[in-house]
C-alpha cells in the first residue's frame, strides 16, 4: 500500500498533542469545507485532513500507525509483521488478499475493530464521531430538523469491513451560533455486542445572511432613511427574522444611531433572547431634478446648521 503522513496533510509535528491535533484538523476541515471553501482541490484536502484526524485522534491508531515508520508520502510500504494477512498469531485483522491498495483510513479502521474484539468478547460502546455542517441563518435563528449521511463500519461476511450508508436526523434548537458544537446522544457509531452507541458531535457554521448580521445573541440589520424621514421622524416597516414590525423613529435622528427592538435577537438557552438593533444609514438621492436642487438650495440658504462645525471649517 501507499504511505500517507498523516502528520504533514494536518500540519503538526508528530510529537503533536491530542488538543493540537483536533485544533489543526478543524481549522483545515473549515478551509477546505467543500461548502465554503474556493479552492480547487478543496473536496480532495477535506477527505485527506478528515482522514489523517480519524486516525492521529484515536491513541490506539496512532500508536500503530507510528510502528510504519517514516516514509516518504506514496512510497510503496509493508505494515509490520502480525497485522494480518492471516498471520499465526491471530492477533491482526485479516484483510483477505493482502494489503496492497488498501486504504490506510480503512486499515486502522479494521485494525482498531479487530484489537477491541481481542480486549473484550463484552459489549463495546460505539465511538463519538465529529463533523462540521452548514446550516440557514433562518435555521439558526428559528431551529428545526437537519438530516444527515453518514455510514456505520461493519464486517462483511468475509471479516473484511464495509461502509453502510446510514440517514440521521437532527434536531437543531433555535438560537445556535456559528461555530457551536451540537452534541447529539446516540448518533455516532453504532457499539458492538450489545455496548451503546456513540454520541455525534456536529460543529455548527451558520451560513451569512445578506441582511442580518450576528454578534453574540444579537442582530444587526442596517436601516437606510431619507435626510428628511430623519429629521421630522416618522414610521417604516421593518425586516426581521422573525417577521415585519412598524418601526417608529423620533426626529432628529442620527446616521449610525442604533434603534433597538428588546428580545428580537437569538435566543438563548434558558428562553431568553438578545435584541435586534437598526442601525441607521442616511442616503441621499442618487439623481435630483431642478426642482428638487432648487428645495434643496432654499434648505441651504435658510437653515443655520453646521454639519462641520466641530471640526473648526466652518466660519464662526
Amino acid at each position: 500500500m501507499k504511505y500517507k503522513d498523516y502528520y504533514q496533510m494536518l500540519g503538526v509535528p508528530r510529537e503533536a498533542g491530542a488538543d493540537d491535533i483536533k485544533r489543526a484538523y478543524r481549522k483545515l476541515a473549515r478551509k477546505f469545507h467543500p461548502d465554503v471553501s474556493k479552492e480547487k482541490n478543496a473536496e480532495e484536502r477535506f477527505k485527506e485532513v478528515g482522514e489523517a484526524y480519524e486516525t492521529l485522534k484515536d491513541a490506539e491508531k496512532r500508536a500503530a500507525y507510528d510502528q510504519l515508520g517514516r516514509h516518504a508520502p506514496g512510497e510503496e510500504i509493508r505494515p509490520p509483521p502480525g497485522w494480518g494477512g492471516g498471520n499465526a498469531g491471530g492477533a491482526g485483522p485479516s484483510f483477505g488478499g493482502g494489503f496492497d491498495g488498501v486504504d490506510l483510513a480503512d486499515l486502522f479502521a479494521s485494525f482498531g475493530a479487530g484489537r477491541a474484539g481481542a480486549r473484550s468478547a463484552g459489549p463495546q460502546p460505539g465511538r463519538d464521531i465529529e463533523a462540521q455542517v452548514s446550516i440557514s441563518f433562518d435555521k439558526a435563528f428559528e431551529g428545526g430538523e437537519l438530516d444527515l449521511e453518514s455510514f456505520d463500519l461493519e464486517r462483511g461476511e468475509h471479516g473484511q469491513m464495509r461502509r453502510v450508508p446510514r440517514r440521521i436526523r437532527v434536531r437543531i434548537p433555535a438560537g445556535v451560533t456559528d461555530a457551536q458544537v451540537l452534541r447529539v446522544p446516540g448518533k455516532g457509531a453504532k457499539g458492538q455486542r450489545g455496548g451503546a452507541d456513540g454520541d455525534l458531535y456536529l460543529s455548527l457554521r451558520v451560513d451569512p445572511h445578506p441582511l442580518f448580521r450576528v454578534e453574540g445573541r444579537d442582530v444587526y440589520v442596517d436601516l437606510p432613511l431619507a435626510p428628511w424621514e430623519a429629521v421630522l421622524g416618522t414610521s417604516v416597516e421593518l425586516r426581521t427574522p422573525a417577521g415585519r414590525v412598524e418601526l417608529k423613529v423620533k426626529a432628529g435622528t442620527a446616521a449610525r444611531q442604533k434603534l433597538r427592538l428588546s428580545g428580537r435577537g437569538l435566543r438563548r438557552p434558558d428562553g431568553s433572547a438578545g435584541d435586534l438593533f437598526a442601525v441607521v444609514e442616511i442616503v441621499v438621492p442618487e439623481t435630483a431634478d431642478e426642482r428638487e436642487r432648487d428645495l434643496y438650495r432654499q434648505l441651504a440658504q435658510g437653515t443655520g446648521f453646521a454639519p462641520r462645525g466641530g471640526l473648526g471649517t466652518e466660519e464662526s
